[in-house]
């Protein structure tokens, strides 16, 4: 397995956003270059122009992503994109779908990139967390553009994970649960290393 990992924090740039005018969080000024922060505060004018942070930050990270994913399918013939975030427990006002479920484990899914033996393999893994949903309240699956819905060797799979099964919220320590989670996945990407 390799790790990914994006150093630069969202309020930069949200390199796993549309860069374009299908990005749906643009609505609420949270696409790939915010103006709003998660409580819709101001965090950039109105009319900022989005292009030298997209230049700078957003498109390294997608060129680097896109050749990391393609260095391993030229290797294996497939690759599995587990992308980790996490979620508070009350919805922040930025939320567009934010009225429905929050299980502890959020799996988010693409019908193109996940796979029904993905999907069942982070069910299995996460089934000591607590339990798991789909694509509530957080949906979709990051895939690099150049694979997006037309390489179905590329596997993917949003794993969200809700801040108080493994910490105090907001911002406190780490609780018993951080372990427990750590184990499950690593459990998911041992079942799909395989």
């Amino acid at each position: 397995p390799w790790r990914f990992v994006n150093r630069a924090s969202r309020l930069v740039v949200d390199p796993e956003r549309f860069p374009d005018e299908r990005e749906e969080m643009t609505a609420v000024g949270m696409g790939a270059v915010y103006t709003r922060t998660s409580h819709r505060e101001v965090l950039r004018p109105d009319g900022t122009d989005p292009e030298p942070l997209i230049e700078r930050y957003f498109r390294p990270y997608a060129r680097a992503m896109t050749e990391a994913v393609a260095d391993r399918l030229a290797a294996t013939g497939r690759a599995v994109i587990v992308d980790v975030h996490s979620y508070p427990t009350r919805p922040l006002p930025y939320e567009l779908h934010g009225e429905g479920p929050r299980p502890p484990v959020c799996l988010g899914t693409d019908a193109f990139h996940t796979p029904p033996e993905l999907l069942a393999a982070a069910r299995e893994a996460f089934a000591p967390c607590g339990g798991t949903g789909l694509d509530s309240p957080f949906g979709g699956t990051y895939v690099p553009l150049d694979f997006y819905g037309t390489r179905a060797e590329v596997g993917a799979l949003m794993v969200e994970i809700r801040r108080d099964t493994y910490m105090t919220e907001p911002g406190g320590p780490a609780g018993p649960g951080l372990s427990r989670l750590a184990e499950s996945l690593a459990a998911l990407v041992d079942a799909v290393s395989g």
